[in-house]
């Protein structure tokens, strides 16, 4: 709102210090900045009220030092972070761009489901929530929203590698990043890591079956959109088990998506490092910065011990917003690689209770490859104080990020 605002003031009236929220970098330092105060501020006030009402964590004895003492933590601390979010991507950003719409639509969508799954709990007194199902069902009519508009949406497209002379004319010239004078084109390529012809599209998964099927290829993409959100929120919602590591992992991923949206949208940079050009993308950094800020000031009051804590309103939040801003900058094949935490606490699930499942049935009797999954109660089973694995992950975690923006070069 204030862009338009203050776009105004610059046409019209020429007034001072106007034209700054003209630029990408003032917007998004700004809306850090402010997300940061919001969460910070308010977010003791949020904290204080969900007290009040006695929204406290209801802690199942699983064995692990401190656990009991975590019982009565407020919840739902989820909504400091949407808040923190929306008001400065409202305030900052450009409302009109799709690529902003659709995250305050995933914002404001996974937030209400994961609302209702920590209101089921804690006010219903059932201590499962939301059925699976219907949190999966969430995700995918997400997942074909989101699928649908970055398909169907005439501003979502791409611009083909400059050719050598126009790269020369931009040297030569020095001028915008509107010098790249060809078309924009609706595509599904994306991008594949590690390999020099590093773009993949789609459609090519169906055409070479038969070229005719192109078409049709818009059913595999939503599909893949379906599966690349449900996959992250969960894996997301899986991390969210110690004092700030769900918090402070998603800020190191969403900081490197940044990185990744900034170059993606500069014609320049994007030429230069080789890699798509997506028009109108780069606005997604106003929501990102708010973003960064919202995590940071969260982990404030969640960093151990925890004063409150996300619960599935946070968590399934933030892993739907990394997936969308993952599958619009096409940088989804990275997910594995950058949100490596979220993968291995996944991972370590999936073996966990596969393994259990397949020894009961063949011996009589379940066996357990961890001492516990998700893979970080398994550390804290061997003696690890959680502040130590939190921080050990948040190492790994910028270990992970600092590969996946290297591959920008590694061909």
């Amino acid at each position: 709102m204030l862009y338009y605002l203050f776009e105004y003031l610059e046409k019209e009236f020429q007034f001072p210090g106007a034209s700054l929220f003209g630029y990408l970098s003032f917007r998004a330092a700004v809306a850090m900045v402010l997300s940061l105060l919001i969460s910070m501020i308010y977010g003791k006030r949020i904290i204080n009220f969900l007290r009040h009402k006695q929204v406290g964590e209801i802690v199942r004895d699983l064995g692990l030092e401190g656990q009991k003492e975590k019982t009565g933590t407020p919840t739902m601390g989820g909504i400091i972070i949407i808040l923190a979010t929306l008001i400065p991507v409202l305030l900052l950003a450009k409302l009109d761009n799709i690529y902003i719409i659709l995250l305050l639509v995933t914002t404001v969508w996974m937030g209400i489901i994961g609302f209702i799954d920590d209101y089921i709990k804690k006010f219903k007194n059932d201590k499962d929530g939301l059925k699976g199902r219907f949190k999966i069902l969430g995700q995918v009519v997400l997942g074909v929203i989101v699928g649908t508009t970055l398909y169907f949406h005439q501003d979502v497209t791409i611009k083909e590698g400059l050719s050598p002379v126009q790269q020369q004319e931009i040297v030569v010239t020095s001028s915008s990043q509107d010098i790249n004078t060809n078309p924009e084109i609706k595509s599904l390529k994306t991008t594949i890591p590690f390999l020099k012809g590093n773009e993949f599209d789609y459609a090519d998964l169906v055409t070479w079956i038969n070229p005719g099927l192109g078409k049709y290829a818009w059913i595999l993409f939503i599909l893949i959109v379906i599966f690349i959100i449900t996959a992250v929120s969960n894996g997301a919602n899986l991390t969210d088990g110690i004092d700030g590591l769900a918090a402070g992992t998603s800020a190191i991923i969403v900081l490197t998506l940044g990185v990744f949206t900034w170059v993606s949208g500069h014609i320049i940079f994007s030429d230069y490092l080789n890699i798509m050009y997506i028009p109108r993308v780069e606005e997604i950094t106003i929501f990102i910065a708010a973003f960064v800020g919202a995590l940071i000031g969260f982990l404030w009051y969640n960093t151990y011990p925890a004063q409150v804590f996300m619960g599935d309103t946070g968590s399934l939040t933030i892993g739907g917003i990394i997936a969308v801003i993952a599958i619009a900058v096409r940088k989804e094949w990275l997910i594995p690689l950058l949100c490596g935490i979220f993968f291995v606490e996944t991972l370590s699930v999936m073996m966990q209770v596969s393994w259990f499942k397949y020894t009961r049935r063949k011996y009589g009797e379940g066996r357990r490859i961890f001492k516990m999954s998700p893979l970080h109660h398994h550390f804290q089973k061997l003696g690890f104080h959680e502040s130590k694995i939190v921080t050990r992950f948040w190492i790994v975690g910028v270990l992970l990020a600092i590969v996946t923006i290297v591959t920008l070069k590694i061909r």
